[in-house]
């Protein structure tokens, strides 16, 4: 991955990125990633996210669209090294993570809205590689995410090429 700084995206691509609203926390290793998108929504039940997790990850990002739900985890520690030993570069979660201080040392980056101990149920319920919207921003698979300390933005296409 090619270094990046947003601020500097931002002054320089200001027309073409959508920055998400602040509020996510950065929970993984990695606290700068970028990449390709590609989203799961789902709301309190995570099998999707396992799914999305355990094929190759190619340097993408998966956005999960998990309705802001506070009521449980959509990412532990497992599925966040799952996601690392694939190739995903990173995970946005409209939700919770668990397992916080061990995501804290797994190579991917994970931003999401907070923090809960409870796991979520396992129906295999959600859509995959749907647009989503969130955080005043909309994502559609193939877009690109760019994370770093001063937050998130999405652009239709690699701005680091």
């Amino acid at each position: 991955m090619a270094e990046f700084s947003l601020p500097d995206l931002c002054d320089n691509h200001s027309s073409v990125l959508a920055v998400l609203a602040p509020g996510y926390i950065s929970y993984g290793q990695r606290q700068v990633y970028a990449g390709s998108i590609a989203t799961v929504k789902c709301h309190e039940d995570n099998s999707l996210v396992a799914e999305r997790l355990a094929q190759p990850g190619e340097g993408r990002v998966l956005v999960v669209d998990g309705g802001g739900s506070m009521r449980c985890a959509l990412l532990g520690d497992n599925l966040a090294l799952k996601g690392s030993e694939n190739g995903w570069a990173g995970v946005l979660i409209y939700g919770c993570v668990r397992d916080v201080e061990i995501l804290a040392g797994i190579d991917i980056g994970v931003h999401a809205l907070a923090a809960n101990p409870m796991r979520s149920v396992k129906r295999d319920t959600g859509l995959v590689d749907v647009p989503l919207h969130f955080a005043g921003v909309h994502f559609v698979p193939g877009q690109f995410l760019y994370a770093d300390r001063n937050g998130l933005a999405v652009a239709p296409l690699d701005l680091l090429l």
